[in-house]
């Protein structure tokens, strides 16, 4: 009995739930068909960012007298400032399995190369633990448009830069990397659960017509024959081959046979093998930069439209809630 009147409690409080949501939903409605969307672009002199962190600690520390002499300093550097100074851009890049981020990576690399001079520099600070082929195919090829206008590109790891990740990496002049940093994963993976054998026990006939011998090889729920299988792993081995051509152009001292496994390898170890070129954080090489560069950071962000918000926002309180009597009834059920 105290079960059902605890699963009656459940559901009436995910009812008034529910309701509330659709309530906001309805409210909101007219302000939904007006909202905006669109893209909405940041920039972030990386330079005045620094030297105001940098000020604030210094009037915590500095005397009235020290204080008084830096910022009689900081304003003689400001007039003085060099017309020899390059411009870098810096640009971030998180990516996830579907590389999402490309759409603003594109916008970003379009408005950047409107603008740099020859002598500048793109910095990109990259993770990703890889992803779709064709995904991540495209982001490399969109670092190397900025190769083709004669930039320099640094490509900074802090953490990870794995199989697709790795792929955009080695078209950069010079990858950094963290000592612990995650690099490399130069290999290909399917992973295709099948439930043939399942439908066939429960006499449920799933059929898949195509045109095209190949037009479907190993799917989830077809029969996994051996001359599919085998076509499969053709495939894979194609997409593979493309990958290792694409690194060993960008990096043509590599020893394809040895880091070309699927293996991954910490920053320390992937210097010795010649998959990075120098071991420092992003933050280390921006502040080696700033004296002799102004940096600028780029970042093109996609408004979400204000429908997209407000789902975003009622599925997290509604999942939270969620969670959070799922958890109370099993505390209850421990304790009883």
């Amino acid at each position: 009995m105290e079960q059902l009147i605890e699963f009656g409690l459940f559901a009436g409080k995910a009812i008034i739930i529910m309701l509330v949501a659709l309530i906001i939903m309805i409210t909101m409605a007219v302000l939904i068909a007006k909202s905006k969307h669109g893209e909405k672009i940041e920039i972030t002199h990386i330079n005045k960012k620094f030297e105001k962190f940098a000020l604030a600690l210094k009037s915590a520390c500095f005397n009235k007298k020290m204080l008084k002499a830096e910022l009689k300093n900081l304003k003689k550097k400001s007039k003085k400032k060099s017309s020899d100074k390059k411009n870098v851009y810096l640009i971030d890049f998180d990516g996830d399995i579907k590389a999402d981020q490309v759409e603003s990576l594109r916008d970003e690399i379009t408005t950047v190369l409107q603008v740099a001079q020859k002598g500048d520099e793109v910095i990109l600070k990259l993770e990703s633990p890889g992803g779709m082929v064709h995904t991540y195919g495209l982001a490399a090829a969109q670092l190397e448009r900025i190769k083709n206008k004669n930039l320099k590109l640094t490509v900074c790891v802090d953490k990870v830069a794995a199989s697709g990740g790795y792929l955009m990496a080695c078209v950069a002049d010079k990858i950094l990397a963290s000592p612990f940093a995650i690099v490399g994963s130069i290999g290909v993976l399917a992973q295709v659960p099948n439930l043939h054998k399942f439908l066939k026990k429960h006499d449920v006939d799933y059929k898949e017509y195509t045109a095209g011998e190949y037009k479907r090889t190993i799917t989830m729920f077809g029969e996994i024959t051996d001359k599919k299988q085998e076509k499969f792993l053709e495939q894979i081995q194609e997409t593979h081959n493309l990958f290792k051509s694409f690194v060993s152009k960008n990096r043509e001292k590599l020893d394809l046979e040895k880091v070309a496994t699927g293996e991954y390898w910490y920053g320390q170890q992937a210097i010795e093998l010649g998959l990075i070129d120098e071991i420092k954080t992003s933050d280390e090489y921006l502040l080696e930069n700033i004296e002799k560069s102004e940096i600028y950071q780029v970042k093109i962000q996609e408004k979400k439209k204000l429908n997209e918000k407000l789902s975003e926002m009622l599925g997290s309180i509604i999942k939270s809630k969620l969670l959070f009597w799922i958890e109370e009834a099993e505390l209850r059920k421990k304790l009883l």
